[in-house]
């Protein structure tokens, strides 16, 4: 009764000043007894909704806090620095509905093991009754059979120094770039990224106040010499550049760790498309050669699925000792069940077999690209990566990026940009992601971009 009044008041259907009837009458209009109508009609004059005039009735009257209206704009919340920071560093995705859609960032839902993945979570759910009586739960780097599973495939597979004291389960690569941020940066601190780069990674280390500085790739990856000597954090995508594709050589990783070694600085080394390699064998990762100075980023949300939420961070034991500590003033362990059904995907072998599959899948795919671009628009310069769910294309001269965008969107092609992805400009390029497209998909979105 009374929550049927006040949304008629907040919502405008009875404006300021209106007289509502008498008691009785609308006790009978809205179908409840006179008692329950008095004790609501007292209940909204107290919360400021109405206002009693004696002999002249009841009249509407609103709060001057709904009078004001509602908050519409972050400008009119008392933000902290933070906040404005992290606001600040996003890049927004346009939307839109397109034919054919290249953008980076899709699900492949095709690729997601769903049959492995059920299984283990329903092994796995069984036994959290136990795992709950023993105490199981409190552990602030994540069950300690995911982390040995996580150890064991990354030493094997990926040529990494790790023990499962080194692990620390997340949320994800942006939740693990957030609390080492946390930890290691702050307003007068300087964090180095490469240029161009993944925006999240960019967004997070800036929110803190730290200055970030841009360090120039080329087609051997991140220039070690123009990096700056007092960073505190390095943040590097070796294994497949995001966005260019190029892979960091041995000479320039030995140059880095040096670096890192003579500044007390950190490598965070993203190593989010090694599980999606499709052409030939990625080189090992940097952590193997500097377990001291490298901290090692990874997910599986695309190699998996993103709503598995499972990622990890490895990093030296004092490191983990200090994210143990700090981690629950802002977060727990991801989902327990979670965890513990990838360690037993990990730990069956499925984990393995699904990736055979996928790879021979985007390899497939890759290839279809490549054909359909050197074909169709032989002057775009495609730059194929052997990691990872796109290609970086770079444009004919005189083609410009937003140019090439919005030809594109009229024909009912998304792309990419790359320009939003770097703080001193560079080329201009686009981004055809392809996993996600099925060939046939695929082909047509080329000719759809080739057609005058």
């Amino acid at each position: 009764m009374a929550r049927t009044l006040r949304g008629a008041v907040t919502g405008g259907l009875l404006p300021e000043g209106t007289r509502l009837p008498g008691h009785r009458r609308l006790a009978g209009a809205l179908g409840v007894s006179r008692n329950t109508l008095v004790d609501a009609l007292a209940g909204l004059e107290a919360e400021g909704y109405l206002r009693v005039q004696g002999r002249s009735g009841t009249v509407v009257c609103v709060p001057a806090a709904e009078a004001a209206g509602p908050l519409t704009a972050a400008q009119d919340l008392p933000l902290s620095a933070w906040a404005s920071r992290a606001l600040s560093g996003g890049v927004d995705d346009a939307g839109g509905e397109y034919a054919v859609d290249f953008r980076v960032g899709q699900p492949v839902p095709e690729l997601y093991p769903e049959a492995a993945w059920t299984a283990a979570l329903a092994r796995q759910a069984g036994r959290l009754g136990r795992r709950t009586e023993e105490g199981k739960f409190s552990d602030p780097l994540g069950p300690l059979e995911t982390r040995r599973a996580l150890s064991a495939y990354l030493n094997a597979a990926r040529g990494a120094r790790v023990t499962p004291e080194m692990v620390m389960l997340t949320g994800g690569t942006q939740s693990a770039l957030d609390a080492l941020a946390r930890v290691f940066l702050e307003p007068g601190r300087v964090a180095a990224v490469e240029d161009p780069t993944y925006p999240g990674a960019r967004a997070a280390l800036a929110a803190t106040g730290a200055a970030v500085v841009p360090v120039a790739v080329d087609a051997g990856g991140l220039q070690p010499t123009h990096l700056p000597p007092q960073a505190t954090l390095l943040y590097l995508t070796p294994g497949c550049q995001y966005p260019t594709g190029v892979t960091l050589g041995a000479a320039r990783r030995a140059e880095l760790v040096a670096w890192a070694r003579r500044g007390n600085a950190f490598i965070l080394e993203d190593d989010y498309a090694a599980d999606l390699h499709h052409t030939g064998r990625p080189l090992p990762v940097m952590q193997g050669l500097a377990p001291d100075r490298v901290i090692l980023l990874g997910s599986f949300s695309k190699s998996l699925a993103p709503a598995t939420r499972s990622g990890f961070l490895v990093a030296p034991p004092p490191v983990l000792r200090v994210l143990a500590r700090t981690r629950p003033l802002t977060d727990r362990a991801p989902g327990t069940l979670d965890a513990l059904a990838l360690a037993d995907v990990l730990d069956s072998g499925a984990y393995g077999r699904h990736l055979r599959r996928a790879r021979q899948v985007l390899a497939h795919r890759q290839e279809v690209l490549l054909a359909a671009l050197s074909e169709g628009l032989p002057g775009w310069a495609v730059q194929g990566a052997a990691s990872g769910l796109h290609v970086y294309v770079r444009l004919p001269a005189g083609l410009e990026e937003a140019q090439a965008v919005a030809a594109a969107a009229r024909r009912g092609v998304a792309l990419s940009p790359v320009a939003p992805l770097s703080a001193t400009g560079g080329p201009a390029a686009v981004l055809l992601a392809f996993a996600h497209l099925p060939p046939e998909a695929i082909r047509h979105g080329v000719r759809r971009l080739a057609s005058s």
